[in-house]
């Protein structure tokens, strides 16, 4: 953790205030934090990118790291489900995404056509209530929705009115188990905290 020793040294020089993550292993931050506090982690946490609540969520809660959680309405697609796919640019790095092809997009419609459903009966928009169950983890959770109009940074703001039960909180969930969800969150060639991984310090071998 080489890299992680020069920030603290930023931090004891008082240059920097705090050191935090990004798509890191369990692992990984257990070991970063024993050579520092770490204050954050970013991941991808959203009601169809759950693999972070096996090992790197318990991981940060039991360290007491913050969680920032990026794309927490699924790059768009819980604003306005397939037809997101229709507004994308030639260039928008989603076309790119496996979730974003139209054989998946296609099987994952269903997904966004629940969620839309209940958002209806309760009220609000279907993003509001995505928002809102990544609001609804816990007070050590900030998700930051990538917002580039007023209209949808009011309606960001809405979703934390946005009530939701155990109950619903479980029905949402159902809507994206396992195996409902069509295509990983990233290309093969992209890496994420699964790549992350580096061999501990006792294993080295000094030539």
């Amino acid at each position: 953790m080489g890299g992680i020793g020069e920030l603290k040294k930023l931090v004891e020089e008082r240059k920097i205030k705090y050191i935090g993550l990004s798509e890191a292993s369990a692992a990984t931050i257990r070991r970063a934090h024993a050579v520092h506090p770490i204050t954050s982690v970013q991941m991808e946490w959203s009601l169809w990118s759950r693999d972070v609540e096996q090992d790197i969520i318990p991981t940060c809660r039991e360290l007491g790291i913050g969680i920032v959680c990026y794309s927490p309405l699924g790059r768009g697609f819980f604003s306005v489900g397939s037809k997101l796919a229709d507004s994308l640019s030639d260039d928008d790095f989603r076309k790119l995404l496996p979730r974003f092809q139209p054989e998946n997009l296609e099987k994952n419609a269903l997904i966004f056509e629940s969620v839309n459903a209940m958002a209806t009966r309760k009220g609000c928009t279907p993003s509001q209530l995505a928002l809102a169950w990544v609001h609804h983890q816990g007070s050590d959770v900030c998700p930051i929705p990538g917002t580039t109009k007023m209209e949808n940074f009011n309606q960001n703001v809405g979703a934390l009115s946005v009530k939701l039960t155990p109950e619903e909180m479980a029905e949402l969930e159902s809507y994206a188990a396992t195996g409902d969800v069509h295509g990983d969150r990233y290309p093969e060639m992209m890496n994420t905290w699964k790549d992350s991984e580096t061999p501990p310090l006792s294993s080295w071998k000094v030539e």
